[in-house]
């Protein structure tokens, strides 16, 4: 069974993909993307977009097994779900790579938001990793995702009118406001570069929830320059390299790419108003200790950090300056 559902209290598409339930959870002698006879994946790669074998959304989507209504409406799963492999190394993780590595990764995701793009059905292009056993990852090889979606996901709509708003109102860029704040601020910076500023924002709701964002206001991946692309690989290894030292332990994530959406009439202007950033939400709270995301902040969209991000990033700070130091 594969479809999608619309559910008429928050005006968006729940994708179902049953097929999702066949998916290996964490084999101990065997990986579908380390290179090898028989793969799908090459003998040789640096980084690699790999079709999901379990996609719940499929450019020749399934017909729907049930019958919509008036009220529940049903729409065929279209879409593409890929998985972007980091490495042919099954035991290396992202903060591991060089930079130049990580740069190519960045280039794999540009070049995946310029082809999808072209299909005019497609709506979003989301990349995005879930790293550690606490986000639910079932393969441990170094990977990460992209969704295309025929459709603007909730929260990105809820981003873009956010700012559209402000923009209206103000004439300025909301994010590129945040940046402002946040730098004259100080107490919340962790780093950055010539091109990227990284930050726990005031209102995150996780106690190590850090930003990458744009210096220049750039709405998406496309849009960057080569130096640009070089500096989010910095900023992208130095960040999740931090994590790790916070705890001297692999530290769990969930990564986000936000950025333009493609083929909307209605924010075709968005490039105006939304701002390129990347949000991280890690469920640590402690070294063993977890941050749970629970009824308040799923039932009621009302979240809760359980930690000042003043005090946070004073930790995190030191933890990328020891990642630094390490070389």
């Amino acid at each position: 069974m594969a479809e999608l559902r619309w559910n008429p209290l928050l005006k968006t598409w729940t994708m179902v993909a049953d097929n999702r339930q066949n998916r290996p959870h964490l084999p101990e002698d065997w990986c579908p993307f380390c290179p090898g006879p028989g793969k799908k994946v090459p003998e040789h790669y640096d980084v690699y977009a790999y079709d999901n074998d379990f996609p719940a959304l499929k450019l020749d989507p399934d017909e729907p097994n049930v019958t919509g209504s008036e009220l529940y409406k049903v729409e065929k799963n279209y879409g593409k779900c890929e998985v972007i492999l980091y490495s042919p190394d099954h035991n290396t993780t992202l903060p591991q790579l060089s930079i130049e590595h990580i740069y190519k990764l960045v280039n794999l995701w540009v070049d995946r938001f310029n082809e999808l793009s072209k299909d005019k059905k497609i709506k979003y292009i989301f990349p995005f990793e879930n790293r550690g056993k606490e986000v639910g990852v079932t393969m441990l090889h170094p990977h990460g995702q992209l969704y295309a979606y025929s459709w603007l996901p909730l929260k990105i709509k809820v981003e873009l009118d956010s700012c559209k708003e402000y923009y209206q109102e103000k004439g300025r860029c909301l994010i590129c406001d945040m940046n402002k704040e946040e730098t004259d601020f100080k107490k919340r910076m962790l780093f950055e570069n010539d091109s990227f500023l990284v930050y726990l924002p005031f209102f995150t709701d996780y106690p190590y929830g850090a930003f990458i964002v744009s210096k220049s206001h750039k709405g998406n991946l496309s849009e960057f320059t080569d130096k640009e692309k070089r500096d989010l690989a910095e900023a992208l290894k130095l960040l999740t390299g931090g994590f790790d030292t916070l705890f001297d332990k692999p530290f769990p994530y969930m990564m986000n790419v936000h950025q333009t959406p493609v083929n909307v009439e209605e924010y075709k202007d968005s490039n105006k108003y939304y701002h390129f950033h990347i949000e991280f939400y890690p469920p640590l709270r402690d070294k063993d200790k977890i941050k749970w995301y629970a009824s308040s902040e799923m039932g009621a969209w009302a979240a809760a950090n359980t930690l000042a991000v003043e005090e946070t990033a004073v930790t995190l700070r030191k933890a990328i300056e020891k990642f630094k130091k390490r070389g």
